[in-house]
């Protein structure tokens, strides 16, 4: 790495109120596979493996946290409010906040399409910085940097739970129960260009189906998955 990367690093590093003791970790952390792939030596390696990582120490410390946070949920409450925290659509978020995307090493033609704003490049990347946070600084240290950069999400919930991105969670129990796939088809429109109601229908196979209504068809999928969810605990 040269002078100009490593204070940029170390810059970041500053942001993430977090010290490296082996900076080329968080470097690695920001190297999507596109630039490795284009940039290819022994000494340059993708953030997959590290993502891969953090993916799994992001999950047990939400966990450690929301047990302690929340001593009276249930097991399916937690895993819910879990889910909500460590999707994407929260990560990207994140990622944005401290400009994560400034940072990353993309290939030209990943650059040239927007990578730096794409949540699934942002996520995957504070995912890579948390494996990073604990190779370089063990458990306790990844615990801690969680607990603080997640805090304010954890407290978004607290407040709102219809934070949650139904549609995801909705995926995560349909693969897991039923190893199928949730689908959602328009049903219906009314209302001026200017005005539209969606109407959208979420099924799975044939066990749920419902109907959500929303102003936009992203505002109605969520409404329709919520409400699958509920008929799901419901069986």
């Amino acid at each position: 790495m040269d002078e100009e990367r490593i204070e940029n690093l170390e810059s970041l590093s500053e942001m993430l109120s977090y010290t490296f003791s082996e900076i080329t970790l968080l470097d690695m952390a920001l190297t999507h596979s596109s630039y490795a792939n284009e940039n290819s030596g022994p000494a340059r390696r993708d953030n997959e493996r590290l993502e891969f990582l953090g993916d799994a120490v992001l999950e047990l410390c939400m966990s450690d946290i929301l047990i302690k946070r929340f001593p009276d949920y249930a097991e399916g409450q937690l895993s819910k409010v879990r889910a909500a925290m460590v999707s994407e659509q929260p990560l990207a978020g994140l990622a944005r906040e401290y400009r994560i995307g400034d940072f990353m090493l993309l290939s030209r033609g990943e650059e040239n399409s927007g990578g730096r704003n794409k949540d699934s490049i942002l996520g995957n990347a504070v995912e890579a910085i948390i494996g990073a946070i604990y190779l370089d600084g063990g458990y306790e240290s990844a615990l801690r940097f969680i607990r603080v950069t997640f805090e304010s999400l954890v407290d978004e919930w607290i407040e709102s739970p219809i934070y949650l991105d139904y549609k995801s969670l909705l995926q995560e129990a349909s693969q897991g129960r039923f190893r199928l796939v949730p689908q959602y088809r328009i049903t219906g429109e009314s209302g001026p260009d200017h005005d539209k109601t969606f109407k959208i229908e979420a099924s799975i196979g044939d066990i749920v189906s419902t109907i959500g209504t929303g102003k936009n068809r992203k505002d109605a999928e969520q409404d329709a998955a919520g409400k699958a969810l509920r008929k799901l605990e419901e069986i």
